[in-house]
């Protein structure tokens, strides 16, 4: 047997916490599903790979260098090419999903998923190889009406009141009013595409840089419309702006996404997320499969984080699997992304412990009656655990208190005798004498 040891080291581009670090990103999880639950959303889950014909239909190019294929010891020694690989987001997964079963679901289907998905990046400071996202669709059959893309920030802003995160804002807009736009301008369609990106990437370079590019390829008929989108203007002045201003003829595509964009800031409004909601024509999301409303949401104090939370509406979801119009609109929470920017920069605080309370091992003849009382407490609700070894008193509160377990149970010969047990709070070392008769009910009150 060799000597050799192996220095244990996580993989790079991954995650892994200490229990209660884990604690606080499970409780987030929690508080992302119940509230996707009770927006109407179902959940469901999808195999971690997908056949590989189906998961890079609609990728190819840098993404295809980044999926991680999945490969048998028997297929590799054969020479066999691999037929499945590790799903890269959720989205190509839920159009094969929703294609197969689109004649068992109801539609409008509404679903979430929150699971993992693998990315094969170069590993660096806020890039993740695995990671979790939490996503929500809606999927239409034929057609989808656009108040469903105006509910989705308010879901989102919901959520990220409840995680207490800071202050945030949700920037929206809507593609068709830039490419009605350039329609309009009889600018070639060709060049629609990388007009958007260029100018999704203003956060990121500047205006001045954003100008720069844009003008070898249309010249300066964008000039008024960039320098209005730098402008701090409430989303009124914007909208009258677009309307009166930089659009001397509004076209009928252009119409049709400001008339979105008033609707999802009527219905934010009406549902109490108008303040977080700002329109942003600058934000037209860099992928080409969005075709109308768009989304990206970052934190007011912490900008440098990037956006914590995106997406927007497509067309047609699955049409490379189904003959079907499966029009949708969607968005995500990158969590495992959001959690380590929000830990590195000191705004996470680790949770206790889910354990209440820890039965301590004060005379190992009374083992039963430990096991009898930790039994009741978790027939009542209280996550408990025994101490299973008899050591002294000290060391098993500094195990508890490392633990971030809050109180400790004491009984010895003597408190058996007299019917009672003592509960020592950790945090404030006061210790409460509590009869055995009524064990758990003074120990709920206690603790709570």
């Amino acid at each position: 047997m060799s000597n050799h040891i192996i220095t244990p080291k996580t993989p790079t581009g991954t995650m892994e916490l200490l229990p209660r670090e884990q604690i606080v990103f499970q409780n987030m999880l929690d508080t992302i599903r119940q509230k996707f639950e009770r927006y109407g959303f179902l959940p469901i889950e999808t195999p971690v790979f997908e056949e590989t014909n189906i998961l890079l239909t609609k990728s190819g190019g840098d993404t295809e260098k980044q999926v991680y294929f999945v490969q048998s010891t028997g297929s590799r020694q054969q020479g066999h090419a691999p037929d499945l690989a590790l799903r890269f987001d959720l989205t190509v997964p839920l159009a094969r999903y929703v294609a197969e079963h689109q004649n068992e679901l109801a539609f409008p289907f509404r679903r979430y998923q929150m699971q993992r998905v693998y990315r094969g990046e170069r590993a660096q400071k806020g890039r993740f190889r695995e990671f979790y996202q939490c996503d929500i669709d809606v999927i239409g059959r034929d057609n989808l009406s656009a108040a469903y893309d105006a509910e989705m920030p308010v879901v989102i802003a919901d959520i990220f009141r409840d995680l207490k995160i800071g202050a945030f804002t949700i920037n929206v807009s809507n593609r068709k009013i830039l490419s009605g736009y350039m329609k309009d301008l009889q600018i070639d369609s060709e060049k629609w595409p990388l007009l958007l990106r260029e100018i999704d990437k203003a956060d990121k370079i500047g205006w001045d840089k954003v100008k720069e590019n844009i003008q070898p390829l249309v010249g300066k008929v964008f000039d008024e419309l960039l320098d209005f989108m730098q402008q701090d203007y409430t989303n009124e002045e914007r909208i009258r702006y677009l309307e009166h201003g930089v659009f001397s003829f509004i076209g009928a595509q252009t119409r049709e996404g400001l008339d979105e964009i008033k609707l999802l800031l009527k219905t934010a409004t009406d549902m109490g997320a108008g303040d977080v909601i700002r329109f942003n024509p600058a934000i037209t999301r860099g992928l080409d499969y969005y075709t109308g409303t768009v989304y990206e949401t970052f934190l007011n104090d912490h900008k440098n984080f990037g956006s914590i939370c995106s997406g927007g509406r497509y067309d047609n979801l699955a049409s490379y699997y189904t003959k079907s119009k499966l029009p949708g609109v969607g968005i995500s929470i990158g969590l495992t992304r959001l959690f380590e920017q929000m830990r590195h920069a000191g705004l996470v605080n680790n949770a206790p412990s889910t354990v209440k309370i820890l039965i301590t091992m004060m005379d190992e003849t009374l083992s039963s009656d430990y096991r009898r009382i930790a039994t009741e407490l978790r027939k009542a609700g209280i996550n408990t655990e025994i101490y299973l070894e008899q050591h002294k008193l000290d060391k098993q509160f500094k195990y508890a208190d490392k633990a971030g377990i809050g109180f400790a149970l004491v009984m010895g010969g003597d408190e058996k005798a007299k019917g009672v047990v003592a509960l020592k709070n950790l945090q404030t070392r006061e210790q409460t004498e509590i009869k055995q008769a009524s064990l758990v009910t003074d120990i709920v009150k206690a603790i709570s």
